[in-house]
């Protein structure tokens, strides 16, 4: 991607950054995870919007706002912010800024201003969340939209006749009030904490026993450009809009009933004798 995303941070106001399979909310705000360009099926079923994880393969997230202004997305895999892997509060986190009506893909864990690390579905033992002993939230990917705050119109200037200075005592009036009741918008306490704080240190750490790669996590894959670049943007507090998608593979969805077995006696059991067509020749 030529062009540089923009990702949020705090500074005054609301400061946010860009970069460049579908959970979609009641108002339109999406996500969805692709795997070679194209967005995985989804499956609902106990309460949760579910994928099937394909192990050893990369994928990307595709977030779309459909709003006619800009939104900031806190977006997560695992429990970790991809863009610090952090593990906070959807307002606290770092955000990916979206243009009005855009959608912009996240190829991977952002490691610089101008390189990612691919998405990988791998096992438990083998994801970034056991590589930094973060692995309460594992099999969870989640985006959480903000939407930029519409800055209030600035309070009418008033040009009222004073008997002793006549017009131009009026004007001055008027312009020292404006002045005086254009106040800065105090800044959110996680926001602005979150620009000074430094980036989590990734020290290598022994799987825990607990942990089995018959369960679907993200790992770290190979690296890819991706520029970023900080954008000022200030947030409304209550987010818009939340998509959460679950993934596993696929035993593990049969185990819960999202998908359908494909033992050998059940394939059977769907045979047909007869459909129109013509016998192909070899």
């Amino acid at each position: 991607m030529n062009r540089k995303m923009r990702l949020a941070v705090v500074a005054g106001a609301a400061l946010a950054m860009v970069i460049g399979a579908k959970a979609l909310s009641p108002e339109g705000f999406s996500l969805e995870v692709l795997v070679d360009g194209v967005p995985r099926p989804e499956y609902r079923g106990r309460g949760a919007v579910y994928i099937e994880a394909l192990k050893g393969h990369s994928y990307s997230l595709r977030i779309t706002n459909p709003m006619s202004c800009r939104v900031a997305v806190a977006l997560a895999v695992d429990g970790l912010n991809t863009i610090d892997a952090k593990h906070t509060s959807a307002w606290e986190a770092s955000k990916w800024v979206l243009d009005p009506h855009e959608s912009i893909v996240i190829p991977g864990w952002q490691v610089s201003g101008s390189t990612a690390r691919k998405f990988t579905f791998t096992g438990e033992r083998s994801s970034y969340g056991a590589a930094l002993g973060q692995t309460d939230n594992l099999g969870v990917i989640e985006a959480v939209f903000f939407r930029e705050k519409v800055p209030p119109p600035p309070p009418p200037v008033v040009y009222e006749e004073q008997m002793s200075g006549g017009v131009e005592g009026g004007i001055l009036g008027g312009v020292l009030g404006g002045v005086a009741s254009s106040q800065a918008q105090p800044v959110p306490k996680g926001l602005a904490a979150d620009r000074s704080a430094s980036a989590p240190k990734c020290e290598a750490a022994k799987p825990s026993p607990a942990l089995s790669d018959e369960y679907a996590a993200t790992g770290m894959g190979r690296s890819t450009g991706h520029d970023v670049v900080h954008v000022d943007i200030e947030l409304e507090r209550t987010p818009v809009a939340t998509s959460k998608l679950r993934y596993e593979f696929r035993p593990q969805l049969v185990k819960l009933g999202i998908l359908p077995s494909r033992e050998p006696l059940q394939r059977r059991e769907g045979a047909r004798g007869f459909e129109f067509g013509y016998c192909p020749q070899p």
